[in-house]
């Protein structure tokens, strides 16, 4: 009976009877707009709907419904029993039924189909949107247009023309901009935004008594230069690069090499590489002709998706996930466009279809992972001059172990394994471990092992070392010593110098994978094969060969044709110095994105970047040289209700410091930070209790000693399951999606952390230190107006003087009945004060560290 019913169902499907139960009108003329479309729009949606896939089959185009999909046409005009379309809503074919789910179309919704099909199938005839002048395309995907800029009444104001937009919109609102900004509030904005760090107290002096008309130029061009710059602007391209140390999931493995692709993009801003440049190495720099190690390197943009590594997942979904992810991210970075909506169904909003985000997935799809040689300066001699010697002590160490003699049946008995599931449990267990535990485990299985790198043999060594108890059993193991090994091995590693490593995707020619439609984005269901390609929606790409490559793409994202590439970077550098874009959504330039506020504005300034060669750098001295830039925070209550998220630009943003700088601008001022600039991932000090939260107890968080502790933030291992809470309190993202913008949020978590972090609590300490020691013999008011100045950029108010002394007086009162307690605030005895004294001054640094100006950029 249950094969029967789809037959009997298709025959009801094609009975005249259910033709005659149609209204006259549908029987003589089914309408596709008013009686048809409406079925694949709402009752067959999530399977074939109006601009959505199902294996290829596209029912809102005629050509595409007469081409048909992986099993050919589906619809024969003037045939609707032999139109497969009609056997797949009646339900004939037991795999596929349409709709998947919910519920099924009615006797009277599948005449109406068959009596559309009889009548000839007749679609509306459309019109492309971008020619219709009554649907015009999208503000964003249209060509950036060149518009000067224009002019004002206030001739005096406009420093530069990116003032003349912002004047003439205010001036058609009747609103005044902003006075200029006090020159000691200006130095330190212009500060932060470009080298993240407040400025030194001689700094200020000097800019205050340059009366030069171009000394604020002349600040922002030494600011530019410094290579603090390269560190503050890495940060904000982390966050959209979603950058990480560790993989993520249960297992969460720290991922020792990550660092040396942020190492590149800190050293790529402060090099001022052009952005297209700086595009093209991150999305295909292993295509380039001849690339370089370092051009090599900027692909690691691609490697800080997540890596589930959990027993018995299947790699190859995974696989899948990382590369839908990699293809999203180059949509929403680069474009500004949720491309991600479309992996299971065309957007909703915007003229992207299913296949071609899968089009834009296949770019990737074959580029695998790989680890790659990157020694930075001054490696490379101690590293040739050591490896013989560390090689030798390696194998005797193997050898004594009987490593050599026992490795090649554990191998051998893992192929067994891999060709015969199910047949033993335990070499199961042990070969799944050897997949998601050693990259390319199956290459390096399969290749000889006198053929194999020496990269490859140490890894499939060492991975043999620590999960041979897995098939022997655990006594075994530790007979063989194995765990004494191990720790041997770790020693004889930390005791040699090793080169740093990079984290890339390369293009491997052995691989070849083919590309499908993912029917409803589950990875298992493939519809029609596609190839690399663009949306139909932008412009055009010119590729060199038969088929687009990775390089392709990189080139068209930064072409004077691409609208979107150009205009987005420049709104988010905006964001970065206004504290909202022009188009405040910055991650979504879409239908569902808000407008930008300065249509023009953006224009010329993404017109401007292209002509410049796409240099940063000039862009950024543009945007902070600016009138615009340089007017006071000071809210305007006379506007707040015309303006109340000041879109005008009628001041200045007053905002909170990222999280990285919160802490940096504590270290800074106490003269504790590091400056190094570049290099591996440091561990400070962190809770108690917050490393036990991570999945088993599994994260370890050594904590870095010497220099290395007091280093930026930018520079703090982020490990995704259990990431640094400061950063976390201070609002710092995920880093499992990219972040396009950061929230900001005022919350008492904060508050405490300032206060009783050991970080700031040090920071205190030291703070206190230097005010006694900068200004030994000083009166309390020369001390307190030097501790402004150090933290604030400025001396303190009469009244501010006041509450400081009288606060530092109870302070000094309750240690001195109190010396315990001053010992422990500050254990260290200095010359010239006493314990009392200089405990006092540390909780007098502690409440200016504290203050909502020290964090706040003005």
């Amino acid at each position: 009976m249950r094969r029967l019913l789809p037959l009997l169902l298709a025959a009801l499907a094609s009975d005249a009877a259910i033709t005659s139960k149609l209204p006259p009108a549908a029987r003589s003329l089914v309408d596709f707009e008013r009686d048809v479309e409406p079925l694949f729009r709402s009752r067959c949606h999530g399977c074939h709907g109006a601009k959505t896939q199902m294996s290829g089959l596209r029912l809102d185009d005629a050509a595409a419904a007469l081409r048909g999909g992986n099993s050919g046409a589906v619809i024969k005009p003037g045939n609707s029993a032999a139109s497969r379309l009609i056997h797949l809503v009646a339900g004939l074919e037991e795999k596929v039924v349409m709709p998947p789910a919910g519920t099924r179309l009615s006797p009277l919704e599948i005449g109406l189909l068959r009596a559309w099909i009889d009548q000839g199938a007749k679609w509306l005839a459309r019109k492309a949107e971008t020619a219709d002048p009554q649907r015009p395309a999208h503000w964003a995907f249209r060509p950036i247009g060149r518009p000067g800029p224009p002019r004002t009444r206030n001739e005096a104001w406009p420093r530069n023309p990116i003032d003349r937009f912002v004047l003439a919109r205010l001036e058609l609102e009747g609103i005044d901009p902003s006075p200029e900004a006090d020159k000691r509030a200006l130095i330190r904005r212009v500060y932060f935004d470009l080298i993240g760090l407040p400025p030194p107290p001689h700094e200020v002096d000097r800019f205050l008594a340059d009366n030069r008309p171009d000394a604020y130029e002349r600040v922002v061009d030494g600011l530019l230069a410094s290579s603090h710059y390269g560190e503050r602007w890495a940060r904000f391209w982390l966050d959209l690069a979603r950058y990480a140390d560790s993989d993520g999931y249960e297992k969460d493995y720290v991922r020792p090499h990550a660092w040396r692709w942020r190492h590149w993009v800190i050293d790529s801003f402060n090099a001022d590489k052009p952005f297209d440049q700086f595009t093209i190495e991150q999305i295909a720099g292993d295509l380039l002709p001849g690339a370089t190690i370092e051009q090599i390197i900027g692909t690691g943009f691609h490697r800080n998706t997540l890596t589930n590594r959990e027993g018995g997942i299947d790699i190859e979904q995974f696989r899948n996930e990382q590369v839908v992810d990699r293809a999203a991210t180059v949509g929403t970075v680069w474009l500004g466009i949720t491309a991600g909506c479309a992996q299971c169904h065309d957007h909703k909003y915007d003229p992207l279809t299913q296949k071609e985000f899968y089009q834009l997935f296949a770019f990737f799809n074959n580029a695998d992972e790989y680890n790659i040689d990157a020694p930075l300066a001054g490696e490379m001699g101690p590293y040739l001059q050591n490896l013989p010697e560390y090689r030798r002590n390696r194998d005797e160490l193997l050898k004594q172990y009987k490593v050599p003699d026992l490795q090649p049946n554990w191998e051998l008995r893992m192929k067994e394994a891999r060709a015969n599931p199910g047949k033993w449990t335990d070499w199961d267990h042990a070969y799944d471990a050897l997949q998601k535990y050693l990259d390319h485990a199956d290459r390096i299985l399969d290749t000889p092992p006198e053929k194999r790198s020496r990269k490859w043999a140490d890894a499939m060594t060492d991975h043999f070392v620590i999960n041979y108890h897995r098939v022997i059993g655990k006594e075994l193991w530790k007979e063989l010593k194995f765990v004494e090994l191990r720790a041997k091995l770790n020693e004889l590693r930390e005791r040699y110098p090793a080169l740093s490593e990079a984290p890339i995707i390369v293009e491997d020619p052995a691989v070849r994978r083919s590309t499908h439609v993912h029917i409803r984005g589950d990875w298992r269901r493939k519809g029609i094969a596609v190839h690399p390609g663009v949306p139909a929606f932008l412009h055009p790409m010119m590729a060199a060969g038969a088929e687009p490559t990775r390089l392709d793409l990189a080139r068209w994202l930064v072409s004077s044709g691409n609208p979107l590439t150009a205009r987005v970077t420049v709104n988010r550098f905006w964001q970065e110095f206004f504290g909202r874009g022009i188009v405040r959504t910055s991650e979504d330039f879409g239908a569902q994105g808000e407008k930008p506020s300065h249509p023009e504005l953006l224009d010329w300034l993404a017109g401007q970047f292209i002509d410049s060669g796409s240099r940063i750098k000039p862009m950024h001295r543009l945007m902070v040289t600016s009138a615009t830039y340089r007017q006071s925070s000071l809210a305007r209550p006379e506007i707040d209700g015309r303006d109340p998220n000041n879109t005008l630009l009628a001041r200045q943003a007053r905002l909170r410091l990222p999280a990285e700088l919160v802490r940096d601008a504590a270290l800074q001022v106490s003269e504790l930070l590091a400056p190094d600039v570049g290099g591996r991932s440091i561990r400070p000090p962190i809770p108690n209790g917050v490393v036990e939260l991570s999945y088993g107890g599994s994260v370890k968080w050594p904590v870095s000693n010497g220099r290395d502790r007091y280093r930026r933030g930018i520079y703090i291992l982020f490990q995704r399951t259990v990431p640094y809470p400061m950063l976390m309190n201070f609002d710092a993202p995920d880093a499992n999606l990219p972040a396009c913008r950061r929230e900001r949020s005022n919350t008492p978590l904060q508050a405490l952390n300032l206060l009783n972090d050991s970080v700031y609590v040090e920071a205190a300490q030291a703070l206190a230190s230097r005010i006694l020691r900068d200004k030994p013999g000083a009166d309390f008011g020369k001390r307190a107006a030097y501790l402004f100045e150090v933290c604030l950029s400025r001396r303190p108010s009469p009244r501010e003087r006041e509450w400081v002394q009288e606060y530092f007086e109870s302070r000094l009162k309750a240690f001195e009945r109190n010396p315990e307690q001053a010992s422990q605030l500050f254990p260290v005895t200095l010359e010239g004060a006493s314990n009392v004294e200089a405990a006092a001054w540390t909780a007098l640094s502690s409440s200016i560290l504290n203050l909502d100006e020290f964090i706040t950029r003005e």
